[in-house]
């Protein structure tokens, strides 16, 4: 066993201490190899329980984060995902793992870009991912069984992403509170948009933004890839 993989096991081991006890989701993290998603001059902390930066203004979450998401989801391998912030595409091959197919979008190209190799390095075939504004879902996708937001909305859930979540589906968003912000957990009760909420945990996201980032945004993307 290499240090990696030690480093794996203890984050793994943490991750169940912490309360995580679903085993599917345990095992879909040291399944994915969080390293190949990280910057090259972060490579040793790839397995620390703390979030990294990844250019263009956006992070790879926290180890703890992604765990209580993907968990929250009550995912199985009939579920139909959706997932807003494709990000480095870590948290999108952990769902890969625990569902039937993913819906990716990001609204950062070239972050997409970069995920998708992961996606195609991992051999990861039931993922789709499109640069898009993730503020409006999937229309032509939905609807869904799970979604998963990795940005805080204002105030609450925009009301596209309710409106594409099946009855009885669960959606799992960061919500910014004029003090806070807190990770929230939506259930469908019914066709007249009725939820059962449920807050977990205060958390700090990047914000929920609309369209496609302009080329300019945060262009001066000083890190560097030890894959892809």
């Amino acid at each position: 066993m290499n240090a990696g993989d030690t480093r794996k096991i203890r984050l793994v081991m943490h991750l169940r201490a912490m309360g995580i006890s679903d085993t599917d989701v345990l095992a879909a993290m040291e399944r994915v190899p969080r390293d190949a998603f990280v910057p090259a001059q972060m490579q040793d902390q790839a397995f620390e329980d703390i979030a990294l930066p990844i250019g263009r203004g956006q992070t790879i979450s926290q180890p703890l984060i992604v765990a209580t998401m993907t968990q929250a989801l009550e995912l199985n391998d009939r579920d139909k995902v959706l997932e807003i912030g494709t990000g480095s595409g870590y948290q999108t091959c952990v769902l890969a793992h625990l569902c039937r197919r993913v819906y990716s979008i990001e609204r950062h190209k070239p972050l997409l870009l970069q995920a998708e190799r992961m996606f195609d390095q991992l051999r990861l075939r039931n993922i789709t991912a499109i640069a898009g504004d993730g503020m409006k879902g999937w229309p032509d996708q939905q609807p869904f069984d799970k979604i998963i937001c990795t940005a805080a909305a204002q105030g609450e859930p925009p009301h596209a992403l309710l409106e594409q979540l099946r009855i009885g589906g669960i959606m799992v968003i960061p919500v910014a509170t004029s003090e806070y912000q807190v990770l929230r957990r939506y259930k469908k009760e019914g066709e007249d948009n009725t939820f059962a909420v449920k807050d977990l945990m205060q958390v700090r996201f990047v914000p929920l933004l609309p369209n496609l980032a302009p080329a300019s945004e945060n262009e001066d993307d000083k890190y560097s890839y030890a894959t892809g």
